[in-house]
């Protein structure tokens, strides 16, 4: 189960900060947070233990990236091997497919904020967008992180595809 936060704002004159803040946890039923495992992936996961139990193991967002990873083939062919491929992925204690970059939320806040380098970005290629998440994460200080988001930004606003 995932939860999340329901707060309310409401203006008061008598606290420091001019308003209260009030709120309840609401519990976020499996279906609404992770889209359905198929039928045929759930066999291939239930046929060796040790498979299902790493596929628990993931985060909810990693389970998804496979799922989207396995649909997202416009061949049954190739849905078909990337089901077969998934049990050894997973035993290999890789936690998402092979073309899914964590995507650094920073970058997605800043991408949002300009629409050119949003529209370029969702052109890119597995591979060109896996190229710039790599060369910001390689930045150790945040500082130079933030600077790296910000020339994709500009980077891809200009139409280049790669840092």
């Amino acid at each position: 189960m995932s939860h999340f936060l329901i707060a309310t704002f409401r203006p008061k004159q008598d606290t420091f900060l001019g308003f209260e803040i009030t709120g309840k946890i609401k519990n976020m039923k499996r279906e609404e947070s992770e889209p359905r495992v198929g039928a045929d992936l759930r066999k291939a996961l239930a046929a060796t233990p040790a498979v299902e139990a790493v596929w628990r193991d993931l985060t909810p967002i990693a389970r998804r990236d496979f799922i989207t990873w396995i649909n997202s083939a416009k061949q049954p062919e190739t849905h078909r091997r990337r089901i077969e491929k998934t049990p050894s992925l997973l035993l290999a204690g890789k936690r998402r497919p092979c073309c899914y970059a964590l995507v650094p939320m920073n970058l997605y806040k800043a991408l949002a904020a300009i629409p050119k380098a949003k529209a370029q970005w969702r052109t890119l290629t597995p591979n060109a967008r896996r190229d710039f998440v790599d060369w910001i994460d390689s930045a150790e200080e945040p500082e130079i992180r933030t600077e790296r988001i910000n020339k994709t930004c500009m980077l891809l606003a200009s139409g280049k595809r790669r840092p």
